[in-house]
């Protein structure tokens, strides 16, 4: 290949990858065409990119960005980077729950990156058992509604407790109202 050429690929891979800042790194040599394409077929509809790539021409388009650490040390071959999701915790979700599919069994998660951190293939497996952002958000509004709604609850409580002795001050008076003029009328 042309050094032309490469060039092209390089530009359009920074295209491409532009503003991804996590990934996951897969393995799909040895798959055949009908289950690759069922793969990317998964994928897509879950909003999952994926991008077989040439490693030593991913390290030049990934260079000085955070998905650099996902591509160095890596020997001169093709890996399949995927990106997506609404966060790296569903993506890696996604994609484990894919791996472990007997129909894509020769697919193999190599690692990841996040935060321009490099990750293995079992971190990948651990991040995926954290909650994901949608989970953390309905946590973090669930504490926050918790501590509202005990706030509420305590000052309502004062008031009420007061208006139910001012209504039991009220019901005495009356009462003793009452009573001389019950008085009053026996005699």
């Amino acid at each position: 290949m042309s050094r032309f050429v490469k060039d092209i690929i390089i530009r359009d891979l920074k295209k491409r990858l532009n503003g991804v800042q996590n990934a996951l790194m897969l393995n799909v040599i040895g798959m055949d065409v009908n289950t690759s394409n069922r793969l990317r077929k998964d994928l897509v509809s879950r909003g999952i990119n994926i991008l077989v790539v040439k490693n030593s021409m991913a390290q030049k388009a990934t260079a000085g960005t955070p998905l650099e650490a996902l591509f160095a040390d890596l020997p001169d071959r093709s890996c399949a980077v995927c990106w997506g999701a609404s966060d790296i915790v569903a993506l890696a979700k996604e994609i484990v729950r894919i791996s472990k599919d007997k129909a894509f069994d020769k697919l193999e998660i190599r690692g990841g990156v996040l935060d321009g951190e490099a990750f293995t293939a079992d971190g990948v497996v651990d991040i995926s058992k954290w909650p994901t952002r949608e989970e953390q958000i309905s946590i973090l509004l669930g504490q926050i509604v918790g501590v509202g709604s005990k706030l509420s609850s305590q000052l309502l409580a004062a008031g009420a407790n007061l208006a139910r002795q001012i209504k039991q001050l009220a019901d005495k008076e009356e009462e003793q109202e009452e009573a001389p003029a019950t008085e009053e009328s026996a005699a």
